[in-house]
C-alpha cells in the first residue's frame, strides 16, 4: 500500500461519487461535490470586477489620499471571492478500480496539495457498510462547545492491517447501490454493522 488511509477522511456528509468510466474491467468515480459554490463565488468575484477595476484605475491616477481611496475594500474583497473560487473548484476525489492491475486508486486533490492512495486487491479484507458519526454545527475560536454529531451512512474498506479507507458517504439506498458495485470488481464480501460512535474528521 502507498498512501495513508487517514488522509481520506472527511468532514463532509455526504460526498455523491459520479460515474466517469464503467466497462468490464475498470471503474472510475469522481466527486466535485463544491462546484455549485465555486461557481457562486466566481460568478460574484466576476459582478465585482465592474466596481473593482475603476476603484483601482481611480486610486492609481488620484493616489490613495483621493476619496476613491475609501472603496479599496471592493478590490480586496474582489481577490478573495477569486481565489476562494479557484480553491473550491480545484477539489475533486476519484476512485479507480482496475481489474487488469488488481489495484484500487484513490485520490483527493485541492488547489494547494494532493493525496494519494494505491492498494492491491489483496490488501482489502471486504467492504464495510456502517454508520459514522459526523460532526456538524459552528465552533468558535477552535472550542468544541456547540458541536454537534450525527449518524450518517458510510462505505469503508477493511484493509488486511486493520485499517479503514472512507469510500463514501450518503443516503443508504446510494451507499448500498455503491457497496454492490465495488464488491463485484473487487471481488470481495460486504459486510454490516451496527452504528459506530467514533468522530469522523
Amino acid at each position: 500500500m502507498k498512501g495513508q488511509p487517514s488522509h481520506f477522511e472527511s468532514f463532509v456528509t455526504r460526498l455523491g461519487f459520479q460515474t466517469h468510466e464503467e466497462t468490464e474491467d475498470r471503474l472510475s468515480l469522481i466527486w466535485r461535490g463544491t462546484r455549485f459554490p465555486g461557481y457562486l463565488c466566481l460568478g460574484i468575484s466576476l459582478a465585482l470586477l465592474f466596481l473593482s477595476v475603476p476603484v483601482m484605475e481611480a486610486i492609481r491616477i488620484r493616489g490613495l489620499a483621493s476619496t476613491a481611496a475609501s472603496l479599496w475594500y471592493f478590490p480586496v474583497m474582489n481577490l478573495i471571492l477569486f481565489c476562494v473560487a479557484v480553491f473550491l473548484l480545484s477539489l475533486k476525489r476519484v476512485i479507480i478500480m482496475d481489474q487488469r492491475s488488481q489495484q484500487v486508486y484513490l485520490y483527493k486533490r485541492s488547489l494547494l496539495r494532493r493525496r494519494d492512495l494505491e492498494m492491491n486487491f489483496s490488501e482489502i479484507v471486504t467492504l464495510r457498510l456502517g454508520t459514522d458519526m459526523v460532526y456538524s454545527g459552528p465552533a468558535l475560536a477552535g472550542s468544541t462547545a456547540g458541536q454537534s454529531f450525527f449518524p450518517a451512512f458510510a462505505l469503508r474498506l477493511v484493509l488486511t492491517s486493520g485499517e479503514t479507507v472512507l469510500m463514501d458517504r450518503g443516503n443508504k439506498r446510494r451507499i448500498e447501490d455503491l457497496a454492490r458495485r465495488l464488491s463485484r470488481y473487487l471481488r470481495k464480501p460486504i459486510a454490516s454493522e451496527s452504528i459506530n460512535t467514533t468522530q469522523s474528521g
